[in-house]
């Protein structure tokens, strides 16, 4: 029997992997270009949250964590946003705060908790800060596109229209521009 539906291949995504830590400023003010990145893009753009958690915030590593638990019940994205978007609260509320977004959500916080006593997503959050690391990243956010990497931590400006750039430029050899 021979099956005459067209054979689409699945169109490859650009990756961009964005290495964050959720009790940073600077990452909840590059949120904006995220969402419009996504806005653009769609699936064509396979957007990546990478974790490095900073010594100097003390929730990071616990933030870290939480997202993969968010990651774990189908809602990493939108947790590590409501997150960021409550980084002072973070700093004054602790693992608390990532209990109660997680509620917030409809996830199951029980779980998150038991999740952040465990430690089952420890070995994920070293594994991204040890990759981090020996790229170059020394501070958040940072972005690897294309074996580029555009560092956020010291200015947002232009980054956007730079990823975009070899976005396009990666679409576009792909035959997907």
């Amino acid at each position: 029997m021979s099956d005459s539906s067209p054979v689409r291949p699945i169109a490859p995504a650009v990756v961009l992997d964005v290495w964050c830590e959720l009790q940073c400023p600077d990452c909840r003010d590059a949120l904006d270009d995220l969402r419009a990145l996504r806005a653009r893009y769609g699936d064509r753009l396979d957007l990546r949250l990478r974790h490095f958690p900073l010594e100097k915030h003390k929730h990071s590593f616990a933030a870290a964590q939480a997202v993969e638990e968010a990651v774990e019940q189908g809602q990493g994205w939108p947790y590590a946003e409501a997150v960021l978007e409550r980084v002072e609260e973070l700093d004054r509320k602790g693992e608390r705060l990532l209990v109660e977004v997680a509620r917030e959500l409809g996830l199951d916080a029980e779980e998150f908790d038991t999740a952040l006593i465990d430690g089952r997503h420890i070995l994920i959050v070293d594994a991204d800060q040890a990759e981090g690391k020996a790229i170059g990243v020394t501070g958040t956010p940072t972005y690897v596109i294309g074996g580029e990497r555009l560092d956020g931590g010291k200015s947002q400006e232009g980054l956007r229209e730079r990823v975009e750039e070899i976005a396009d430029r990666l679409l576009a050899e792909a035959g997907q521009g």
